[in-house]
């Protein structure tokens, strides 16, 4: 069995190797260096001696004072300053801890009652590049590039100066060296530095009020979306599959003659990444919780990403109409979180509302507007460039890629420049919550944007720019460094890791080829698949990309052994073929957790029985008849397989599923048919649906139940 170095013990203990050094020398057995080994008794005598605090904390004696984070002698670039000036970091992990309790703002106090808050002198991380060279990082840390290839070698991994690093080489350079080191996409690094820098103070004359950006959060089937809908008087749960809401969505409305702006996230579990990147963008947080159900998994997660974000949280008390609720039990549940209701002298607003029978919504709307008023000053500058976040971003018939975006400062014109990570383009039109076009967009308020080159990530950061040309240059630039990222992230695990996962035994890999509907969608899924338990299979996402399943993805996951998983798409009838010449295991889904529970089955190989669909044929709609007492039926010409009447049926448009029912109605000319084969016309009726369109597909199929 291999001995360990110094250096992963210190990971392991989330230390910098120099602690165990010094700890190593005090107990009479010295190492040379942070890559040598150490005997495994002595590995355990160090982990269980550092991990408990049993010894004294190494460096003590020889570390220098702490300078203040303000003064002078820390204000220039790390380069300026002798590595052992540098204040060292909190230790790989604290950083999610910090997030669940983060520093007290005025009025707020986000740390749960006998938690104490983590000091304040920690130096912030510099943000690095995912993908970045060695000559590149060595520009930003102030080492040179042999010193930092030197180190990575005794690390088991072999970089050149001009090669990319991946992100746990980056982590460990990091504590090699003592500084912060943060690994984000491309594009962040330089959005992200300024985020939270204050308007400048020569324009406080040009500060207005803008609308609070609202984010709903809760359990699943907690009542976030009736609630909304309630506001807003429109049904949007009623299309969701599964009665869960799949995509984020953003919502401006007029209360008492002033603006809010909702974000609606989806509540079940597997919506983590969706749910997260509502709460980085909100201003206050409402966490619905149902009187008769109480607190449940997905609740605590939501106060845990409303405290990350330093949000103040109202609490809405929903479904208080049914027989079985208890508001008081709900009250003592959040309080034991440290939700204290304001009645029990507290300072969290607590709202008893009923979404269906719409009772005290305009409460919770006062108490939102409240919160807003007492707790935060929300201005921002109109009159500057207009930057914001992409809600939501998806490809559009007819329209092109089109992106959700929410206005944080500035004012987004028509005809602007814009760039979203990697992605830029030219605002072609912008329409409001109702699909309206408008002609700006202010602070607060959310748009969908045309006129995109390709579809931006959900997430990304925007801003306008004044010069097209500089736009596509950024947005060049991205790219590049994203093509650094991925090569990184495709390299084969270096010598050290794949000894490892010798020792532990064969792992197998399951390759997967992710497809879905829309980038939200996307990111979750992987995002789900991410956390599934790898001790038995290992996953790899070989692809993922919004849209329909082509011969391209078929094609790259029969050379890769991949299975294609496609969420609310379809395969055309060419990948279809291919899939089944080549053997190639496509897999379709309309709830993303039915997705990751049969993955995570077919992984342990415990999958029973199954329901399978059996394509039957497909026809192209040619002509839309509108037909009294009958509604609209589709003149259709039967491209392969067969049509029948009265089985299932999906439509299609443009690789994406738009409905799923049953055939209602068949006809060969005015006569009624049971079926109808390839090659001949026919007019098809679909049960409880009338927006067809020309070009789009019908697709038959039947439901059987196999062995697998």
């Amino acid at each position: 069995m291999a001995r360990p170095r110094v250096h992963e013990v210190a990971k392991e203990l989330g230390l910098t190797s120099k602690e165990v050094l010094s700890h190593l020398e005090s107990i009479g057995e010295p190492a040379k260096s942070h890559s040598s080994t150490i005997d495994e008794s002595l590995a355990d005598r160090v982990r269980h001696e550092l991990g408990n605090g049993l010894a004294p904390a190494a460096g003590a004696t020889d570390a220098p004072a702490e300078t203040p984070a303000g003064s002078e002698e820390h204000a220039g670039a790390p380069e300026d300053r002798d590595i052992a000036e540098v204040v060292v970091a909190e230790p790989p992990g604290s950083e999610e801890q910090a997030a669940a309790a983060p520093a007290a703002e005025p009025g707020f106090d986000p740390v749960a009652p006998g938690t104490q808050s983590e000091p304040a002198s920690a130096v912030a991380a510099l943000r690095i590049n995912r993908g970045i060279t060695v000559r590149d990082l060595s520009e930003k840390i102030g080492r040179p590039p042999a010193e930092i290839v030197k180190i990575l070698l005794g690390l088991g991994e072999m970089v050149t100066v001009t090669q990319s690093m991946s992100d746990e080489a980056v982590e460990l350079l990091g504590v090699e060296f003592g500084i912060p080191l943060q690994v984000v996409d491309p594009g962040e690094a330089e959005v992200l530095k300024d985020e939270d820098v204050p308007e400048p103070a020569g324009d406080e004359g040009e500060l207005v009020p803008r609308a609070p950006v609202v984010t709903v959060m809760g359990h699943v089937d907690h009542g976030k979306t009736a609630i909304l809908d309630a506001i807003r008087e429109t049904d949007v749960a009623a299309g969701e599959a599964g009665g869960i809401t799949q995509h984020i969505g953003a919502y401006q409305i007029n209360f008492e003659g002033r603006e809010l702006t909702f974000i609606d996230t989806p509540g079940h579990e597997a919506f983590t990444a969706m749910r997260a990147r509502g709460a980085q963008v909100t201003d206050i947080a409402v966490l619905v919780v149902a009187a008769d159900d109480g607190v449940m998994p997905q609740t605590i997660e939501a106060i845990d990403h409303a405290r990350a974000a330093r949000v103040p949280i109202v609490v809405a008390v929903n479904k208080i109409d049914r027989p079985e609720a208890d508001p008081a039990r709900v009250r003592q549940q959040l309080s034991d979180r440290g939700l204290l209701p304001e009645e029990w002298g507290g300072d969290t607003i607590f709202v008893d509302v009923s979404a269906r029978e719409r009772t005290n919504l305009d409460s919770l709307l006062e108490n939102i507007l409240l919160t807003a008023d007492v707790r935060l000053d929300l201005r921002a500058n109109p009159n500057t460039d207009a930057r914001g976040v992409v809600i939501e971003a998806h490809l559009d018939r007819g329209r092109g890629p089109v992106a959700t975006v929410l206005v944080r400062r500035g004012t987004l014109y028509l005809g602007d420049p814009v760039v979203a990570g990697a992605v830029w383009g030219r605002v072609r039109a912008m329409l409001d919550e109702n699909g309206d076009r408008v002609e700006q967009a202010t602070p607060g308020q959310p748009v969908q944007v045309l006129g995109w080159q390709s579809i931006p990530a959900a997430g990304d950061e925007f801003q306008s720019l004044a010069d097209e040309r500089e736009a596509r240059a950024i947005a060049g630039e991205r790219e590049q460094q994203w093509r650094a990222a991925e090569l990184v992230s495709s390299r084969r695990a270096s010598l050290t890791t794949l000894l490892a996962a010798t020792r532990e035994g064969e792992i197998p890999e399951l390759n997967l080829l992710v497809k879905a509907d829309v980038q939200g969608s996307l990111g979750a899924l992987d995002d789900q698949l991410s956390k599934m338990d790898q001790s038995l299979v290992k996953l790899s996402v070989i692809r993922k990309g919004v849209g329909g399943i082509t011969e391209n993805d078929v094609t790259l996951a029969q050379a890769s052994d991949a299975i294609v998983i496609g969420f609310n798409v379809v395969a055309n009838a060419a990948a279809r073929a291919l899939a089944e010449a080549g053997g190639v295991d496509i897999r379709t889904y309309r709830v993303i957790y039915q997705a990751v529970q049969d993955i995570e089955n077919a992984a342990r190989g415990l999958l029973g029985p199954e329901t399978q669909e059996v394509p039957l044929g497909q026809a192209e709609v040619r002509a839309i008849f509108r037909v009294p007492r009958s509604g609209v039926i589709a003149g259709c010409m039967v491209l392969e397989g067969l049509i029948r009447r009265n089985g299932r049926a999906r439509l299609v448009r443009d690789g994406t599923i738009i409905y799923e029912t049953n055939i209602s109605s068949l006809k060969r000319f005015k006569d009624d048919a049971r079926e109808v084969a390839a090659g001949f016309e026919c007019g098809i009726g679909l049960e409880g649906f009338q927006d067809i369109k020309e070009g789009d597909i019908i697709q038959a199929f039947d439901v059987q139940e196999v062995s697998r």
